[in-house]
């Protein structure tokens, strides 16, 4: 039977004011650095070393694929095509407070602070330096009292096909919405409606996402993309 969640974790996840340097808030944050740090120093390893590493950061149980004897590299890592791509490296607080959907990408030097639930939706994508903070402290110094005061937090959530601009810093308890596109350097204070396009300091809607455009067939890159994967099947042995 698994142990009991604490209070104090408890009002952490819910976002109301808790202790984060009780000896098992700290513990938690140790074990996902450990993790964390293995993730960002293990260099050149295959994808299915890659997923397994960021498995360990989120703790995700799910068992990876088997991984057939005779298959090749190639073959293997496509196993992994709709698990999520972090650049390392990548910084978090506990891990185990962020849950990405298939496909997302996030690029060199993320840092998401999953005091409370951070979800980021399938298909999206971050560019390089973006910053998620669902952690804040109290205004009140009184209460605040650095490593001996209560921190709380807000959940943030990113939708699904969302594009988030390089260096981008998401605040707690934001919303982006699905489709919507977030300017390079913008500072989001405020939710954002699906399918628009908002940038700034604090960020404001510029405009409506464009839809239905269909430029990777208009633009000729889809078909160059298919005859380039057909002159690498020719040329297997």
């Amino acid at each position: 039977m698994p142990d009991e969640m604490s209070e104090n974790k408890a009002r952490s996840l819910r976002g109301e004011l808790y202790y984060a340097f009780s000896p098992e808030m700290a513990k938690e944050r140790y074990r996902c650095h450990a993790a964390v740090e293995r993730y960002n120093n293990a260099g050149d390893v295959s994808r299915r070393k890659r997923v397994e590493l960021w498995r360990g950061i989120s703790g995700d149980p799910t068992q990876l694929p088997p991984q057939t004897a005779g298959t090749t590299e190639d073959e293997d890592e496509a196993q992994f095509t709709h698990d999520p791509i972090i650049e390392p490296p990548f910084h978090c607080d506990y891990g185990t407070n962020i849950l990405l959907g298939s496909g997302v990408y996030i690029n060199f030097n993320c840092t998401i602070l999953d005091t409370c639930r951070v979800s980021i939706g399938a298909r999206t994508l971050f560019g390089p330096n973006v910053q998620l903070y669902s952690a804040t402290h109290p205004l009140d110094p009184e209460v605040r009292r650095g490593t001996e005061g209560p921190e709380m937090g807000g959940q943030i959530t990113v939708g699904e096909d969302c594009w988030i601009g390089g260096s981008v810093v998401v605040l707690p308890g934001i919303t982006v919405g699905k489709g919507a596109v977030v300017g390079a350097g913008s500072v989001v204070t405020k939710d954002v409606a699906p399918y628009t396009i908002v940038a700034g300091n604090p960020a404001r809607k510029l405009r409506d996402v464009p839809r239905g455009t269909k430029a990777e067939v208009t633009s000729g890159a889809l078909a160059a993309l298919e005859r380039d994967q057909a002159r690498e099947k020719s040329l297997r042995p």
